[in-house]
């Protein structure tokens, strides 16, 4: 993610902000007009001074109460002109800037949706928030304001120095001194101002993130009692962004005191000047008056160079940063042609195969080892199959390989023979549904959280039959039934309760392949033998793969992979796994000592090789063979029930591989599935 201290791109503010073009094209013509509108309104000001100098000249010189009357309806004219011109402008511009700003959004939020999740780990919400609200918000005020009143009051300037020379050319130089030391204070404040404003508005992000995550993590905050922590996060990051701010705030002091402190000496001295003349008969008072009206009309124009200045740096770098997100490269259709199978593989390309599949994050160091590795996996159409390993092993990125949430780096997926990067995206994730391990629900009803898996034609009777087989007949109960309101995250149902939406969500449009992550584990005993004897329903007409953690869910497979190291190391049904693998047994066993690595280099497509032991068993007198068969019987659980929990779970054998006994042992007290293990 990026953070508060980000460099600034060499890229000029110009060139980045014209990369607005695109989105201020369709609307240029009514923008065009309304500078031209406020160029006219702006110049009918310099009016004033000329009528100014008319009167002084002529009616008031010459006692003339009607000519100073005409001269009062001349200037109230010119002003009522000059407010309705400026009134337009505002017109002109208030609506297709709100949908130039509106356009912004949407393309930010689509673009959002088509990035790689790789880009979504990396990044932090509130940047990301930060760049749809506020950057765009600057954009907005820039467009209205500061890009129409550079270029009004730049011409404002121009007609009024024109105006200025004409009346006394000498005067005209004196006002015209200050330029050059304006001009260089304000090349000066502009690169340094460009990068006090990125640093700002990156730590504003980062202080959104704080926010939203303290927003979101209100329970865990008050559960632990950290809310002092929190406030102190928060506390620091706001400290931080408010010295941000205050040197922002001396650099535009200091150029504002530049910008008006020099024309301000440079009026002043125009005044000595002209007075001396006037006083020498050198120079009408009329015109006089007229040069100095002139001169104050153009303080603000002159003056408001500082700040119109400063938002468009704002506005440059609101315009690097959303940019910085719409240039991520974002999913593509296709990666690669792909390649059907082989003549000689087309008996084996039914289902979810994985071909020799290697995966690393994108982000990860280039010589640190891979996720994935060399994975060899076959589920039959038809089949289920349960991913078994240790916390780590790789489980949930394998899962996410199949509807391409990551792109393997090495190897391919195929769905029924077709590799998956050559389908389209859109038409990939029509046939295979997910449901992850931790379920997200969105602010919207209970209904249209779940039907967010199926088809825009599907209704009431594929949500009810969903609901039925998740278990989730508590969503008929809620106050509205299935049209409640979940709320944020659903934080308002119970973390069993969003689970089972969740799984409704994935089954819901009847999926030709079901990938499943762990999704019972928030379920008590007896709601997740209910759940199971109905997801056994589903299964029977899809292919699925199912990581688990229990034997009640591993139960639910026709075949098990373990995963191990990134590998598959061995592949079976759940009685021959307790039988022939150790760290199976173990993993399945909830026993606490770990056992020695599984045999390397197993075989993917078969169990691995069997580790019964043929030697006596001291006091037991019972072999091997025997002791395999009872831990299966005793850790198999019915359908209905969880395997029982072990008794004695103070002593576990470390299970190695089978060398024959040349003696009795002492008797074994561990749990029966060790015992299959040894």
């Amino acid at each position: 993610m990026p953070k508060s201290d980000a460099p600034a791109k060499d890229r000029s503010a110009v060139r980045t902000l014209l990369r607005l073009w695109p989105y201020v094209r369709p609307v240029r013509t009514r923008l065009i007009v309304a500078a031209v509108v406020a160029i006219i309104a702006s110049c009918t000001g310099l009016f004033f001074p000329l009528v100014l100098k008319w009167m002084v000249d002529g009616p008031v010189a010459d006692r003339d109460p009607t000519g100073v009357w005409l001269g009062a309806l001349l200037l109230l004219l010119l002003g009522a002109t000059e407010a309705l011109l400026f009134g337009l402008r505002r017109w002109l511009v208030a609506r297709p800037l709100a949908s130039v700003e509106a356009a912004m959004r949407a393309d930010l939020f689509r673009h959002l949706q088509r990035l790689p999740v790789a880009f979504h780990d990396r990044w932090a919400s509130g940047q990301l928030l930060s760049r749809g609200t506020t950057d765009l918000m600057l954009l907005r005020m820039f467009l209205a304001f500061p890009l129409t009143f550079l270029l009004v009051n730049g011409a404002t300037i121009v007609v009024g120095v024109i105006i200025l020379l004409g009346q006394d050319f000498a005067l005209g130089l004196v006002l015209l001194a200050p330029v050059v030391p304006m001009v260089i204070a304000t090349a000066y404040f502009e690169g340094r101002y460009s990068a006090v404003a990125r640093r700002a508005q990156d730590q504003v992000g980062d202080l959104t993130t704080v926010v939203e995550e303290s927003v979101l993590g209100i329970r865990i905050i008050k559960g632990f009692g950290r809310h002092r922590s929190q406030a102190r996060a928060f506390r620091e990051l706001s400290h931080t962004l408010r010295g941000t701010e205050m040197v922002k705030a001396r650099l535009l002091a200091a150029v504002y005191a530049v910008i008006v402190t020099l024309p301000e000496i440079a009026i002043g001295a125009a005044l000595v000047l002209g007075t001396v003349r006037v006083a020498d008969g050198g120079l009408s008072a009329g015109t006089l008056v007229a040069f100095l009206s002139t001169a104050l009309a153009l303080r603000w124009p002159v003056e408001s160079i500082g700040f119109l200045l400063a938002m468009s740096q704002e506005s440059a770098t609101a315009t690097e940063r959303y940019f910085e997100v719409m240039d991520a490269e974002p999913e593509s259709a296709t990666v690669a042609a792909g390649r059907q199978a082989d003549a000689e593989d087309e008996s084996a390309a039914d289902g979810l195969r994985f071909h020799d599949v290697e995966f690393r994050y994108p982000d990860a160091a280039a010589d640190a080892p891979a996720v994935l590795s060399h994975v060899d996996l076959h589920v039959r159409r038809g089949e289920t199959m349960a991913l078994v390993g240790a916390t780590g092993s790789g489980k949930t990125t394998l899962t996410a390989l199949v509807p391409r949430l990551h792109e393997v780096t090495g190897g391919r997926v195929t769905l029924d023979g077709e590799d998956i990067t050559a389908m389209d995206r859109a038409h990939l994730r029509t046939l295979v549904a997910v449901a992850f391990e931790e379920p997200t629900l969105f602010s919207a009803t209970v209904g249209e959280n779940v039907l967010m898996g199926a088809e825009e034609s599907a209704g009431d009777v594929e949500l009810a039959r969903a609901l039925d087989v998740a278990q989730a007949g508590f969503a008929h109960a809620l106050p509205q039934g299935t049209g409640t309101q979940v709320g944020e995250q659903g934080l308002s149902l119970s973390g069993g309760q969003r689970q089972r939406l969740a799984l409704a969500r994935a089954v819901v449009g009847r999926p030709r392949f079901l990938v499943l992550d762990d999704p019972l584990s928030a379920l008590d005993v007896h709601t997740e033998a209910l759940v199971e004897a109905a997801l056994r329903r589903v299964l029977a007409d899809t292919t699925a793969l199912i990581v688990a953690h229990r034997p009640s869910t591993v139960l639910l497979a026709d075949r098990v992979a373990l995963l191990s190291g990134g590998r598959v190391a061995a592949v079976g049904t759940h009685q021959e796994l307790l039988r022939e693998n150790a760290e199976y047994a173990w993993l399945m066993s909830g026993a606490e000592t770990v056992p020695s690595p599984a045999p390397t280099h197993a075989l993917p497509d078969g169990p691995t090789e069997s580790t019964q032991s043929t030697g006596s068993t001291g006091s037991t007198g019972s072999t091997g063979s025997t002791d395999a068969t009872d831990a299966t019987d005793a850790t198999e659980p019915t359908d209905t029930t969880r395997p029982a929990e072990p008794t004695d779970t103070t002593r576990s054998a470390e299970p190695t591989r089978s060398t024959e006994s040349t003696g009795p042992t002492a008797p074994a007290t561990g749990h029966p599935a060790e015992e299959a293990a040894r």
